[in-house]
């Protein structure tokens, strides 16, 4: 029976196993090895981390992590999951594992608009955050695929970033107040849809033939929690700009009892930086009601 079991070994994750371990308690860390921004080379805005490859991040997280003898580590998927607090059961590659309280940091999946070009330059020239991979466009060309009335906000933003156009992309037509706030930021409008982007970085094909050039390109994704197990047991899900994310109280705690979720599996929208703050803060709430109870 471990004090714990964490599902997801990224940075909220590890973060949250991290404030458990120096609590003393017994805690099992259950990891598919698909983070998030493994496609990206160079993570940014984290203090201290600034500029480093994620994946450094994370291993050098974990060499930490497991230098803590309360803490066990395995690289499976979490399969199936039941119980209440004190008695939750999880299916781990086969084997069967209790726990007393569970932490849920599976992250998500990014669902791409179906662009051809678009997969394999994301993380390197097509983002969708720029407080993240904005800075390094050097005040360049940068573009904004429209997919939803929700591009609309990257579009406003990016203008603080570089020379942006945006691709309204048959996805939405901007109001006329929504036209002058777009004026007003500098943001250059293109009615054509895109059929591909190419190039060495991220260059735009129009369906007229012409072709835009780009440092960069943002779009929105649809986000998908990573695993059935919130579901499985019965946590309940809040709707997001992007996607459905687990609902959580401000100490990450789900609906159901004895149960935090916390990363970008339990938000709207995240960065590494909010990550590891949502992962302490679910590991120390976690150690909480061990202490305290769940009254």
């Amino acid at each position: 029976m471990f004090d714990a079991v964490v599902v997801g070994g990224s940075y909220a994750g590890q973060s949250a196993a991290l404030q458990l371990a120096r609590a003393r308690r017994k805690v099992l860390v259950v990891d598919g090895g698909k983070r998030r921004n493994r496609f990206a080379h160079e993570s940014h805005g984290f203090l201290t981390q600034d500029g480093v490859d994620p994946a450094e991040i994370a291993a050098k997280a974990r060499e930490q992590l497991l230098k803590y003898p309360g803490v066990e580590w395995r690289d499976a998927n979490v399969d199936e999951a039941s119980g209440r607090a004190d008695a939750f059961w999880l299916g781990v590659g086969g084997e069967t594992v209790a726990a007393r309280r569970l932490v849920l940091a599976m992250g998500v999946h990014d669902e791409l608009p179906p662009v051809p070009g678009l997969t394999e330059r994301w993380g390197k020239s097509v983002f969708h955050c720029p407080y993240c991979h904005g800075y390094e466009l050097n005040q360049g060309r940068v573009g904004v695929l429209g997919v939803s009335p929700l591009s609309l906000h990257h579009a406003l933003m990016l203008p603080d970033w570089g020379e942006t156009t945006f691709f309204l992309n048959d996805a939405f037509e901007p109001d006329a107040g929504q036209l002058a706030h777009l004026a007003a930021r500098g943001v250059q409008l293109e009615r054509t849809p895109v059929t591909r982007i190419s190039g060495g970085r991220a260059d735009a094909e129009l369906a007229d033939g012409r072709v835009v050039s780009l440092d960069g390109l943002f779009t929105a994704t649809r986000t998908s929690v990573s695993s059935p197990v919130a579901a499985q047991l019965g946590c309940a899900f809040e709707d997001g700009p992007m996607g459905a994310f687990i609902q959580t109280d401000a100490m990450k705690a789900t609906s159901v009892p004895g149960v935090f979720a916390c990363g970008d599996a339990a938000r709207a929208a995240g960065t590494v930086a909010w990550a590891v703050g949502d992962g302490a803060m679910a590991g120390a709430a976690t150690h909480r009601t061990l202490m305290f109870g769940l009254g």
